[in-house]
């Protein structure tokens, strides 16, 4: 057992110094050295088959620098390492792999970059009542406390302690005087537990280091400008002074840099009342800051704050006028508007407008108005006229300017083609000059039509600043010629910059089981509203990836396809500017139907036309059915035969009704040979003469004459024919043969004959009939499927 485990630790023992020869590494591993030092570094390559070589933050190094002692160390030699940090690999010649690395830092054993002040204690220390302080510079390990000592060296050689420090600086109160009266310089000592550094020597030169208390500072207030005037602290007799003013309008401190004016042995400066340096009634602030020859700049004096005066000689009106367009009444209004005096003047001024015609031949109105501080409204006719502005002040005058009005039909010059953009932020104005010559041009602007600004231009061209952002503009040039004006001309309205687009609403949502059909509408913003060139509709179920669908700025709907029926989806629309600007449509949710609305509704209405066919075919066979159970078939004992009047004397034919049907189970029919046995012949007129010729045997269609009543075996008397052959004639009964041909026999019209002279008429008919022989026959219903028969 004990063999068994010697022998397993040999194994292990051999495996892990064979990995060991096998392994790469660089040491030492991220050494700290000295600044300026020589760092030697070991790359071990047991793992690595051909040459390495090293790299230095990435760069290669010269191969002269390392040296290989065997097949598995090579050696890197870096001289006067002067980086503060630095890394460092070891590479595979043959796979460019890092082998091993290490980060070198280094540590600077001296303190350097002293510097050193002098300085006041307080406004009121003069003399030697100062402070020294010095401040250097070490890098060293941050790991290890180092002690500093700060060291006065004097012209002797010999060393004053002054100050001891944990930081890289340090202050004394005392040794002043030596540093004053004795050419002297400064060392700084590091100590630490394992070393020590001196820094090389300081000189020290007094007025080169020494820092002034702030100046005492007065200013004073002229009608044409400030008296700025100044005391250094301490004064000193026969040295030079470098002295700066400060100064600056008090309400633009954060968007203005203060002005700075250097001065040299002069302890005061004015500041002129002009737009180059100080302005009018404005508020500034002033301070002063001083300097020894070299030395350090003393902080800035205590801040004064002192308003301006106006001053006269810089009053500028800079008077133009809007015309607007003339009226029904014959009069235009015309807004005059100049340039204020900054109302933070503490005095008083009054402006006043006057107008005359231009013309002094011609008669007009001249007026006066009393306005406000910066425009005015006046009243003129179509005619040109001369407007004069007066601004006093204690009734003295104290700026005067006009302006010229043209007549409303003067032929004048005018400016074209104006074009007008936007460009970083301003918009600029480009127009054609006109023909004639002219002396400059006006360009006044409004963003709403009562606040005006204007500016003068030598060119034809011209650059608008300060201007509202996302704002409408509208933009007139007007020609100037000596003391008169043109007609301005207006440019197309212009945005400084496009703001989003409008605000889009959907306004309706058509749903289907696999489909929705989104429409929108949209509502501008304002006139610089950006134009829609994209509309990206976003829809996406709860479980289900976002979509959305790109359509064109001109549409107002799309179709969503592919949706899943009865599903919920969330839906909005996003409308997107030409500038990427984008505006949002509320979230809207709407639920896909479980099955396809226009199928449903369209076997809706195929079922109802099946319906309604079905009812309709089924109303018509029921109603058919019914005219078949409801037709009457006529009772043979109403019905007899007789003759029927042809066409021509039908109208007003009397028929008389069918009469009481008989009792009897056969019904009456009265025959042709029935008539005939008991009628001596066919017909006969008024005279009793037959005429057998004048007959027809019977006509097709003929109208049935009821059976006369039948009393004591006797048949009773027809009725009279209205259209008879003569007076009182009635119908004659006719009755068919008792034969074995069919007793069913057509009837036609019986053409109704002329009366001739027989042995027997019709008149006397009535009165000779004998008793009738009946028999009993059927009557076939086909008689009634003739057209004509009721």
């Amino acid at each position: 057992m004990n063999a068994f485990f010697v022998l397993l630790v040999v194994v292990i023992a051999n495996i892990c110094r064979g990995l060991h020869d096998n392994s790469c590494n660089v040491v030492p591993k991220d050494p700290y050295i000295e600044m300026g030092s020589t760092a030697k570094i070991v790359c071990q390559t047991s793992c690595v088959r051909g040459e390495i070589f090293w790299t230095l933050n990435s760069r290669p190094i010269n191969k002269s620098l390392s040296e290989t002692i065997n097949s598995t160390h090579t050696v890197l030699l870096l001289k006067n390492f002067t980086h503060h940090s630095a890394t460092l690999d070891c590479r595979s010649a043959q796979t460019q792999q890092v082998v091993g690395g290490t980060i070198i830092r280094t540590y600077s054993a001296k303190p350097g970059n002293i510097s050193c002040l002098l300085y006041y204690r307080d406004l009121s220390a003069t003399g030697m009542d100062q402070d020294f302080t010095c401040t250097w510079e070490h890098q060293a390990d941050s790991t290890v406390k180092i002690n500093y000592t700060l060291f006065l060296v004097l012209s002797s050689g010999s060393q004053i302690e002054i100050c001891r420090s944990t930081v890289k600086t340090c202050t004394s109160e005392s040794h002043v005087t030596e540093i004053w009266h004795d050419k002297s310089s400064v060392i700084v000592k590091a100590t630490t537990v394992g070393w020590e550094a001196d820094s090389d020597p300081y000189e020290l030169n007094p007025m080169h280091i020494l820092k002034l208390n702030y100046p005492s500072v007065k200013v004073t207030v002229f009608s044409d400008h400030l008296l700025v005037t100044w005391t250094p602290r301490p004064f000193m007799n026969l040295t030079k002074y470098n002295c700066q003013v400060k100064y600056y309008k008090t309400s633009l401190f954060n968007e203005e840099t203060p002005k700075v004016l250097n001065t040299s042995q002069i302890f005061e400066m004015k500041l002129n009342v002009t737009n180059k340096e100080v302005e009018s009634c404005m508020n500034y602030t002033v301070s002063v800051r001083c300097a020894i020859d070299t030395a350090p700049w003393s902080d800035w004096s205590q801040e004064t704050t002192v308003l301006t005066k106006l001053n006269m000689k810089h009053v500028r009106t800079r008077l133009w006028r809007k015309v607007a367009e003339l009226g029904k009444n014959g009069k235009r209004k015309v807004h005059v508007m100049w340039e204020d005096i900054p109302p933070t003047c503490e005095e008083t001024f009054y402006y006043t407008v006057k107008h005359a015609p231009y013309d002094a031949d011609m008669t007009g109105e001249n007026s006066n108005y009393t306005c406000g501080n910066t425009a005015c409204n006046v009243v003129l006719d179509q005619h040109a006229h001369r407007v004069n502005l007066i601004v006093s002040r204690n009734d003295a005058v104290i700026a005067e300017d006009s302006v010229y009005v043209p007549a409303t039909e003067e032929s004048l010059f005018r400016v074209t083609d104006i074009q007008a953009s936007s460009h970083e932020g301003n918009i600029v104005v480009s127009w054609k000059a006109p023909d004639q010559p002219v002396s400059g041009y006006m360009i006044d602007w409004t963003h709403n039509g009562h606040e005006y600004y204007w500016k003068e231009s030598k060119f034809t061209n011209a650059t608008l600043f300060d201007l509202l952002d996302k704002t409408p503009y509208n933009v007139t040039i007007t020609p100037l010629l000596d003391n008169r004006t043109g007609h301005g001309t207006e440019a197309p309205q212009i945005c400084l910059s496009n703001g989003d687009p409008g605000k889009v609403a959907i306004s309706d949502v058509i749903i289907y089981d696999k489909s929705a059909l989104v429409r929108w509408s949209l509502m501008p913003h304002d006139a610089c509203s950006a134009a829609v060139i994209h509309y990206k509709v976003f829809y996406h179920a709860q479980t289900g990836p976002p979509l959305n669908v790109m359509v064109d700025g001109e549409m107002d709907s799309v179709l969503l396809k592919d949706l899943n029926p009865n599903t919920e989806y969330r839906l909005y629309v996003e409308a997107i500017s030409h500038i990427r600007n984008t505006t949002k449509s509320k979230d809207m949710f709407f639920t896909t139907k479980r099955f396809d609305p226009r199928l449903i509704v369209g076997l809706s209405v195929f079922g109802t036309i099946i319906i309604l066919l079905v009812l309709s075919l089924g109303s018509y066979c029921v109603n058919q059915w019914k005219k078949f159970r409801e037709k009457l078939v006529p009772n043979p004992g109403l019905s007899s035969v007789g003759t029927w009047l042809p066409p021509s004397q039908q109208k007003g034919v009397y028929v008389q009704p069918f009469s009481e049907p008989s009792k009897d189970h056969y019904d009456q029919v009265y025959t042709e040979d029935t008539l005939s046995a008991s009628t001596p012949s066919l017909a006969a007129d008024c005279n009793g003469n037959a005429d057998r010729d004048r007959y027809t045997e019977v006509f097709s269609y003929t109208t049935v004459t009821p059976l006369p009543e039948v009393k004591d075996d006797k048949v009773a008397e027809p009725p009279e024919t209205l259209n008879s052959s003569c007076p009182g004639e009635s119908t004659i009964f006719l009755f068919a043969e008792s034969t074995l041909v069919s007793p069913y026999r057509s009837q036609a019209f019986l053409e109704t004959p002329v009366p001739k002279t027989g042995k027997q008429s019709k008149c006397h008919l009535g009165k000779k009939q004998e008793k009738i022989i009946t028999k009993t026959v059927y009557v076939s219903l086909d008689m009634f499927e003739q057209d004509d028969v009721r």
